[in-house]
């Protein structure tokens, strides 16, 4: 029994060192070169690479255009500052204005641009016989009536205006709303030519491949798609590498993830679309969904639209473009665990209004939910240590013949109605809500700078003191010492002595929402200890001692 509850010790250290690997991964140098590029490099005059346009024919054979220089717009609305290309009409810059790259700081976070060697884009244009995309001249220059817009009521809407050769006029319309980072894009096609036009919307997002530092995938930086059949499917960088994606589906989206923001081209759901993936020369990866051919006949128009989100991770606003997009907020295996958690956190945060409260108090009620689980661990616990001299003497009784000695063992067990593993079972089912938890906090772009007070100025972060972590390791030492349940082997009694230290020190580098809600958790276990094993003292079982 001891050994087991050390190995399920062990057990849970392995876990937090895996999550404290994966949340350094999510600041290791690397990514943070990449996240506050924004601060170092945001010249929109460079060169921006090459366009890769998608065959109308084969999704898995892009074409590849080179690109002159840039002209570019720009768009400032509430909530977002945005570049658009006027040759092809993509997005090239897009900077988070209601949420700076640093703390207090006042500058926004840039989610796509070109930053220190990498790219990252949002690209759109028609493809088919005719086409703008497609033309073997390049990509459409478009023109616009300026070269600055800024959102002053609820809707701004941007055209851009392109006639082909054969006279085919083609309007791109950018809309965008006041408090939304979800942007349509509407293509007006008129058929001003004597022939019918045939055309093909497609809508990619292009991203620089990086090597992910650590090997646990917790906070998810790739690709993501959602099919008729596959709601959210991780297509990763190496994934692409391996095989091109080619992917016939109704309705759909596809997506880029990193932690707390996500970019996603949700097309038209009542159409059939092909979803598409491409690894390209110059050391990037590119995402796709094209939508069906379309044909106008002559002096006839028509449009196609798409939408495209570049912002936070907020739940209820992915959720409100895609019935599936909302899962790009991605809390794992245990997704059905987190979700409710995090309605939960919500809902306490809005009675509270502080982040660091609301994750006191959502700490309160998952202990007094568990409870029935605790008191059945700590009871187990000390049923055992009372069993402790009759284990000894059956050890002296039945000596080296070890099955005599565990069938007596088990039949003791039976006698006395004690379960060997009653205290282990409560502690492995209580893991998955930690878990559940992490990636809660892990993934929650609500926390992201969030305060809590005192010393602690962002529960995303790190405690700046280290106070927390050595809370929660004198909380830990203080839970051992009131555990009825003593280690007698030598190295598991060393090993268990340096578990507060250990644990202490993993913590150092977790969120403080985190180690709060896991000092928190320990204080309250403490609290529930002591009243379990007064109770069971009154009824005359020996706890301690």
């Amino acid at each position: 029994m001891e050994s087991q509850r050390t190995f399920l010790f062990i057990g849970l250290l392995l876990v937090s060192f895996l999550l404290f690997q994966e949340w350094n991964n999510d600041y290791n140098p690397q990514q943070q070169a990449v996240q506050s590029a924004s601060t170092q490099v945001k010249d929109a005059t460079q060169s921006t690479g090459d366009t890769f346009i998608p065959s109308s024919s084969d999704s898995s054979v892009p074409g590849q255009i080179q690109r002159p220089s840039q002209s570019y717009i720009s768009v400032t609305t509430d909530v977002l500052k945005v570049k658009l290309d006027t040759k092809g009409g993509d997005i090239v810059e897009a900077d988070l204005i209601q949420y700076p790259e640093k703390q207090h700081g006042d500058v926004p976070f840039m989610l796509l641009g070109e930053f220190t060697g990498n790219q990252y884009f949002s690209q759109s244009g028609l493809i088919g016989i005719d086409g703008p995309d497609a033309s073997q001249q390049g990509r459409p220059v478009y023109s616009a009536e300026q070269q600055s817009y800024t959102l002053a009521n609820d809707e701004l809407r941007i055209p851009l205006t392109y006639v082909s050769d054969a006279g085919i006029e083609f309007v791109k319309t950018y809309v965008f709303k006041k408090g939304d980072y979800a942007v349509d894009v509407e293509y007006t096609i008129n058929n001003k030519s004597a022939n019918p036009a045939t055309v093909q919307l497609f809508t990619q997002v292009k991203r620089t491949i990086q090597a992910k530092g650590s090997m646990v995938d917790q906070s998810y930086l790739g690709f993501a798609y959602g099919a008729f059949e596959k709601p959210y499917e991780k297509y990763s960088f190496s994934d692409i590498e391996d095989k091109n994606l080619s992917i016939d589906t109704q309705g759909g989206y596809i997506s880029f993830i990193q932690h707390y923001f996500v970019s996603a081209w949700v097309p038209k759901q009542d159409e059939q679309n092909t979803i598409y993936s491409r690894k390209l020369s110059d050391n990037s990866a590119m995402m796709g969904i094209k939508g069906p051919l379309t044909t106008i006949e002559a002096g006839q128009q028509q449009q196609l639209a798409s939408t495209y989100y570049m912002g936070p991770k907020d739940q209820e606003a992915l959720k409100a473009l895609h019935d599936d997009l909302h899962l790009t907020v991605d809390y794992g295996i245990l997704w059905f665990i987190s979700q409710p958690l995090f309605a939960l956190l919500k809902w306490l945060y809005a009675l509270l209004g502080n982040w660091g409260l609301a994750i006191i108090s959502i700490t309160i009620i998952v202990k007094t939910f568990l409870y029935p689980l605790t008191k059945a661990q700590y009871t187990s616990m000390a049923k055992m240590r009372n069993l402790q001299p009759k284990i000894m003497a059956l050890k002296e009784k039945h000596g080296e013949d070890k099955q005599k000695f565990g069938q007596a063992m088990m039949e003791m067990y039976r006698k006395e109605k004690v379960n060997p593993m009653g205290g282990c079972f409560p502690l492995l089912l209580q893991m998955p809500i930690f878990l559940a938890l992490f990636y809660v906090f892990l993934e929650s772009v609500e926390l992201r700078h969030a305060e809590f007070g005192l010393w602690i100025m962002d529960l995303s972060a790190k405690d700046p003191y280290y106070i927390l972590p050595i809370l929660f390791g004198a909380s830990m030492f203080l839970t051992q010492k009131l555990q009825p349940m003593t280690v007698t082997d030598p190295m598991q009694q060393k090993m268990m002595t340096y578990m507060p230290v250990i644990f202490s020190v993993f913590f150092l580098w977790f969120p403080s929402g985190l180690v709060l809600y896991w000092l928190v958790s320990n204080l309250i276990s403490i609290a529930q200890m002591l009243i379990i094993y007064r109770g069971m003292e009154k009824k005359g079982i020996k706890v301690r001692g």
